[in-house]
């Protein structure tokens, strides 16, 4: 059981105090008790190597979104760290870029575990790691690599990243690469292969082999529903949302919503506040602009009463939505925190009990949290290790 900082607490009724309604006292210690209870994993946390050193490291409360301190603070058990890079020039040049690029950061998280916070916190590359660090009270780092790009045309690669930890990739970013064509190629109607590569193929076949999990929130929609038809394992989406509520290529409509049912999978809703609401977003962002100064407290909190930002009711609202579509045991929760995730109620990992306060009120059951949380994204990984155990016995 996690120990939820009783300032949490506090802090949410002081600010609920500040409103025309009064909490309820008993629905927050209800939420308190499952948030404690539930295991809480949130899948996208993207990372700066220059906060992974001997001074500046996530043992410390950094100037982050995300670091051992704010999950501490918020009850968040879970970081998937990312090992993202950007997409480049397809080129030998290009690829060793990307290539030391990944690295750096495959090292960072390594150095996290185990030289600067190894009584805090554990790797786990499985489901029975996280609950063993969370027995003894640590927090747990998994990996995600977002854009398959640094591996170049080595296929090897794919079992390296395993061994280093990965357990999700995404074959593209934003820009087409050797893999699989972009969700980008929607603003400007271009596609590199109608789909993904032959090379592409050959990449998801490794990764079901060796176990790690199909990410599809990047590429492009044909591209996803080849992928899904391609792999024997079920994908996710590490951090996406309903384009139904926000129209945005990044996001996924219902007939992709339908796929990742059918493969088995889950869709990580996204805490990005574009991605949320786009329409609410923009009216605020908008309105920001009219501000003369953004640190004068007072103008700010009549702004937000007029144009309200983008906040945990319409996060969960994504959440609403994903699971009358396709079902509670096919979506999760995911932040982009420190890769331009956040919104008014979930602004970091310390206001992480926020959300499952939301959940509470809306009534989802105990059960019905857990999964969310982080149920049915273990539940996909241990299938995915099944696939692959299955595929190398055959060998």
């Amino acid at each position: 059981m996690k120990n939820l900082s009783i300032l949490l607490l506090l802090s949410f009724l002081t600010s609920c105090q500040q409103k025309p309604t009064q909490p309820d006292i008993a629905l927050i210690q209800k939420a308190q008790l499952i948030h404690m209870n539930t295991l809480t994993l949130d899948t996208h946390d993207d990372i700066n190597v220059k906060n992974f050193t001997d001074s500046l490291n996530y043992a410390m409360d950094t100037d982050t979104q995300v670091n051992i301190p704010k999950m501490e603070h918020g009850g968040l058990d879970v970081a998937w760290f990312i090992v993202y890079t950007g997409q480049g020039e397809l080129t030998k040049e290009g690829y060793k870029k990307a290539a030391d690029n990944a690295q750096a950061k495959f090292d960072a998280i390594h150095r996290l575990v185990k030289e600067y916070a190894p009584n805090k916190i554990g790797l786990a590359v499985s489901s029975k790691d996280v609950d063993s660090f969370r027995k003894i009270g640590k927090k747990v780092a998994m990996i995600g690599v977002e854009n398959a790009y640094p591996l170049g045309e080595d296929l090897s690669e794919v079992k390296r990243y395993y061994d280093l930890g990965a357990r999700y990739m995404s074959l593209a970013h934003n820009g087409h690469n050797q893999f699989s064509d972009s969700n980008t190629g929607e603003f400007d109607n271009t596609a590199k292969h109608n789909g993904i590569s032959e090379l592409g193929k050959k990449v998801i076949d490794s990764m079901n082999y060796y176990g790690i999990m199909v990410d599809i929130s990047h590429p492009s929609k044909e591209a996803i529903r080849q992928t899904i038809a391609h792999s024997k394992a079920p994908v996710i989406a590490s951090h996406s949302g309903a384009r139904a509520l926000s129209d945005h290529p990044r996001n996924l409509d219902n007939e992709q919503l339908q796929w990742v049912k059918e493969s088995g999978g889950v869709v990580q809703t996204v805490a990005l506040a574009l991605f949320v609401n786009k329409d609410k977003h923009e009216k605020y962002q908008e309105a920001l602009k009219t501000l003369e100064n953004l640190e004068n407290e007072e103008a700010l909190e009549a702004l937000k009463k007029e144009y309200p930002p983008v906040g945990v009711a319409d996060f969960v609202d994504q959440i609403d939505y994903i699971k009358n579509k396709i079902g509670v045991d096919h979506v999760g929760i995911s932040s982009d925190f420190d890769g331009g995730g956040g919104i008014e109620g979930w602004a970091d990992a310390s206001e992480t009990f926020n959300v499952t306060l939301e959940l509470v009120r809306r009534g989802y059951s105990e059960e019905e949290i857990a999964k969310i949380w982080g149920g049915n994204l273990l539940r996909v990984l241990e299938e995915t290790t099944k696939v692959a155990s299955e595929l190398q016995k055959v060998d």
